[in-house]
């Protein structure tokens, strides 16, 4: 990390994201079923029984920026310098939201293991990452416009936090139809942590002194990290045990009398435990800041900041959730024409999640031509963040390719601005950002038969364990699936 407001604000945002992919859902892809455990991959007497993804990454990884930050910070990436920004406040209050995540799947493969209650099994491995930031208007004031500061002193306006999180999560999962209305679907997950940080600034003090060309900063607050800063490197990128956690998903799906789909799901409630090597903080400090008035000010921002919120290191090891939401949605598929060519199958889908205060509505609209499929996002979460993004997809029964974004217009204009854009650099949207998915699997092996459709004479097959539960419970004595 080399700069202040930069390094806590971008130190993560090349692969993290917050929130599910919502062009997926109900598309039945590979992607699908492991991020939505109810949901079938296979379909008898069409798919082959074997599903993977071949090692292509299957990714979703999305970012984006809320308030009057969006210039400053983009400038600073793209242009190397801070661009004044008239919109930026000193003492109302006011913040700037970043927000970003990553999910890549690098191996994914199911199994179809018996047409009684359509069970299937599968196992992955993928990289996931989690990462918020609050950042006050002053701050970048700090940065960008420095002869905004006159007065001599100012108190808590630098109160900014952040919380990342990065891990390896390798999964199993199971799928089964208990009966024609209602399915089943759990993941089990391993989870490998990488590296955790957290910064909570809860008091913030600094007076100016200019004929010393210098500043007193002091912050008051806590900060969390799992490794030690200057000695991470590519190496520890890899799988290890050393920070091990567990999580779990539960999903369900309700097929109406009226055809209508509901799908409620439980995702990625876990935990991980952190090293003993870790660092905890409970900082309350003073340092100076000097030379504030040059061209140094960003680097020795930085180095007083990091002395001040390390100034209490202790080690011990802790313990983080992972970002668990809860989810409930329903689809309904209409065919357009009377030769069904044309199926129009639109999902609502609210998000909640479990141990923040994030929840976002979403309306998911494919529109399906023999194996094309294309899909129109929109959503709106609690930050006043509206989205509208496309995916195209290519879905045959044994081939599945797509790729898109949720944030169309906001990703065009990220990329014309890292393209040096002043246009797009000095744009004050309602909100900075970009995303981009991209997924690929194919299906290999025997064809799933019906018996009445089949070449081979099947030898019977035992219903599966959750159908068996199921029968116990609501029909005594009926173990048989029929």
């Amino acid at each position: 990390m080399k700069y202040f407001l930069l390094a806590i604000c971008f130190l993560f945002i090349s692969v993290e994201s917050f929130g599910q992919q919502f062009s997926q859902y109900n598309t039945g892809t590979l992607y699908d079923s492991f991020e939505n455990p109810a949901q079938a991959t296979f379909k008898p007497d069409t798919s082959y029984n074997l599903a993977f993804n071949f090692f292509v990454p299957n990714f979703n990884s999305n970012a984006y920026i809320t308030g009057n930050g969006q210039i400053p910070l983009k400038s600073r990436l793209f242009g190397g310098r801070y661009i004044n920004n008239n919109n930026l406040t000193l003492g109302n209050g006011r913040f700037s939201r970043v927000n970003v995540q990553s999910n890549i799947y690098t191996s994914m493969f199911k199994v179809y293991t018996s047409l009684d209650g359509d069970q299937e099994i599968g196992i992955s491995t993928q990289t996931r990452a989690e990462g918020r930031g609050l950042f006050s208007d002053e701050s970048f004031l700090l940065l960008s416009q420095l002869s905004k500061f006159t007065e001599p002193a100012y108190s808590d306006i630098f109160n900014n936090s952040y919380t990342e999180q990065t891990y390896h999560q390798i999964s199993f999962t199971y799928r089964e139809k208990v009966n024609k209305q209602f399915s089943i679907g759990f993941k089990l997950s391993a989870l490998l942590g990488i590296q955790y940080q957290k910064l909570q600034t809860d008091h913030s003090n600094i007076q100016f002194d200019n004929l010393a060309d210098l500043a007193a900063l002091r912050l008051q607050g806590n900060y969390r990290i799992s490794f030690t800063p200057g000695e991470f490197s590519s190496h520890d990128l890899l799988p290890t045990f050393r920070n091990p956690g567990a999580s779990i998903s539960i999903g369900t799906i309700l097929r109406t009398r009226d055809n209508f789909i509901i799908q409620a799901n439980v995702k990625d409630l876990g935990f991980i435990h952190w090293n003993k090597k870790s660092k905890t903080s409970n900082f309350d400090a003073t340092g100076i800041v000097y030379d504030i008035g040059t061209r140094r000010r960003e680097d020795n921002l930085y180095a007083t900041t990091n002395a001040i919120i390390h100034s209490a290191d202790q080690a011990g090891s802790f313990v983080t959730p992972t970002n668990g939401v809860a989810e409930l949605s329903a689809n309904k598929s209409f065919w357009l024409d009377y030769d069904k060519r044309f199926k129009y199958s639109p999902t609502i889908i609210a998000q909640k999640e479990l141990f923040y205060e994030g929840y976002t509505v979403a309306m998911v609209n494919p529109l399906q031509y023999k194996n094309l499929v294309g899909t129109v996002t929109t959503s709106y979460n609690n930050y006043g963040v509206f989205t509208t993004g496309l995916q195209g997809m290519i879905k045959a029964p044994n081939v599945e390719f797509y790729m898109g974004t949720d944030r169309l217009v906001q990703s065009v204009s990220l990329l014309r601005a890292a393209r040096k854009s002043d246009a797009a650099i000095n744009k004050n949207a309602s909100f900075a950002g970009a995303d981009f998915f991209l997924g690929f699997s194919l299906k290999f092996g025997r064809v799933i038969e019906h018996p009445l459709n089949a070449n081979r004479i099947p030898l019977g097959e035992r219903p599966g364990f959750l159908k068996r539960i199921w029968n116990n419970i609501f029909h005594p004595g009926k173990d048989d699936g029929s």
